[in-house]
């Protein structure tokens, strides 16, 4: 929420062009940002990207705005002792000044040591000033104020109190999605009033246009080469890649969609909840979602389904990922009740109470498969609910990926394989991951010139 409140204060009060980022491997609260800034969020993750990956993204994305960039966990929380991937190592690498988010509840002078902790752990670190959250009243507040100006010399650039919660409800993955939020207007104009009540968005602005220059003026067109940034098929041969986006399946990177069309592809959205079937596309990108609290509308939409089916039997090319895989699967449980779906892969899925898997994933493509070339390393996440509940035997037969680091589908394998279908638990970033990309757009000529 205060993300939201910042990008709308920057908005409203300051009149400037905002462009949001998003830290970590996170797709609902990117969505959101997306939303209060009214432009697509970028990913700006250490662990799929490497810093010049990071550096080309962020110039080009961020050119002529003033970037809010959110970061994930603590701000040292990384994947070691050494803070790897994390936020801080983002802001050093971006040379971007921070504003760290305190939580006072119950705590004052203590509220200055986390500050100092936090200063003194990294000194490359450029923390700029310091939002207090949680704050109980006014007494509280000039404690803590007090505390952090004598001990750590830092600005107060915001004192936000205890707000009622349930303006954008949780569930098991974290926040609803934006897309399935009965009012986002609501939660903007709430955005927008906690900025001119709680924040000092001046100070905050100020705190951004005193960032350190990075030295680069726009993306590199050898860097953009060489990632094959570069449309590679003349006119003639653009393809038409289908993408389901809708209330079941919404967990797209737009740099993911960005590259395809990079490419030469024609993205032609689908909604597998409303469509009667399938459209005549060349490939098919099915991302992660909700499938199972949209259950029983996708098992109600019996001849998308059906066509979905068909499409993989004669050759159609589909990338599945996530809740993509569960949707190609034969059926998915939830609360006791099993719910038909497309049946491509001889799986079924059921939902859990607990996380499955969570966290950065590092997949070796070990096998043929439709995408990828023998050998190549994918940097990834996994993050579902959901459980194998039966697969065929010798279905594993037919996985591409074995789990360096995650758990995948079933004995540290991943990535199944029918025809030209791949479904996997990993998310991939296509400027991490530029075999994807291609992989995707080489089988869409092919079935095409075949077809």
């Amino acid at each position: 929420m205060l993300s939201l409140a910042i990008i709308a204060g920057l908005q409203s009060q300051r009149g400037l062009n905002v462009v949001p980022f998003k830290k970590g491997p996170d797709y609902i609260d990117a969505g959101w940002l997306s939303v209060s800034a009214r432009k697509p969020c970028y990913n700006l993750d250490p662990f799929f990207l490497s810093r010049e990956m990071i550096i080309n993204s962020f110039v080009s994305h961020a050119r002529g705005s003033i970037a809010v960039i959110e970061g994930n966990r603590g701000l040292h929380d990384g994947m070691d002792a050494g803070g790897s991937y994390s936020t801080a190592e983002l802001s050093k690498i971006l040379r971007s000044p921070v504003v760290l988010v305190i939580d006072c509840s119950k705590m004052t002078r203590t509220a200055a040591a986390v500050v100092l902790g936090c200063m003194h752990i990294d000194s490359e670190v450029a923390i700029k000033g310091v939002v207090l959250n949680h704050v109980a009243g006014e007494r509280h507040e000039y404690v803590v104020r007090e505390s952090i100006r004598k001990y750590c010399s830092l600005p107060v650039v915001g004192v936000i109190p205890r707000l009622a919660a349930g303006d954008i409800p949780e569930r098991h993955m974290g926040l609803i999605p934006y897309q399935e939020h009965p009012d986002t207007v609501k939660v903007m104009a709430l955005a927008e009033e906690i900025a001119g009540k709680y924040l000092d968005i001046d100070a905050i602005s100020k705190i951004a246009m005193a960032a350190e220059p990075l030295g680069k003026t726009g993306t590199d067109p050898i860097f953009e080469a060489k990632m094959g940034c570069v449309p590679v098929f003349s006119n003639q041969e653009i393809v038409k890649i289908g993408v389901v986006r809708d209330s079941a399946f919404q967990f797209y990177y737009p740099e993911n969609l960005e590259e395809l069309e990079k490419r030469g592809a024609e993205i032609i959205d689908i909604n597998a909840l409303t469509d009667a079937r399938l459209p005549d596309v060349d490939a098919l990108y099915i991302g992660g979602g909700f499938p199972e609290t949209n259950a029983l509308r996708l098992a109600g939409n019996a001849g998308f389904r059906n066509s979905i089916r068909h499409m993989a039997e004669r050759g159609l090319p589909i990338y599945a990922e996530c809740g993509g895989l569960m949707f190609l699967g034969e059926s998915i449980g939830v609360d006791g009740e099993k719910y038909p779906m497309a049946g491509v892969f001889p799986i079924t899925f059921d939902m859990k109470n607990k996380p499955q898997a969570h966290g950065y994933t590092i997949a070796e493509i070990d096998r043929p498969n439709p995408f990828y070339p023998l050998g190549t390393l994918l940097h990834g996440h996994e993050f579902h609910y959901s459980a194998v509940a039966g697969i065929a035997e010798g279905a594993l037969q037919y996985s591409a990926f074995s789990m360096q680091r995650g758990k995948g589908i079933k004995d540290k394998r991943d990535g199944l394989c029918f025809n030209n279908v791949l479904g996997t638990y990993t998310h991939v970033h296509a400027l991490g991951s530029p075999e994807w990309a291609s992989g995707l757009i080489n089988c869409a000529v092919k079935y095409r010139n075949k077809e």
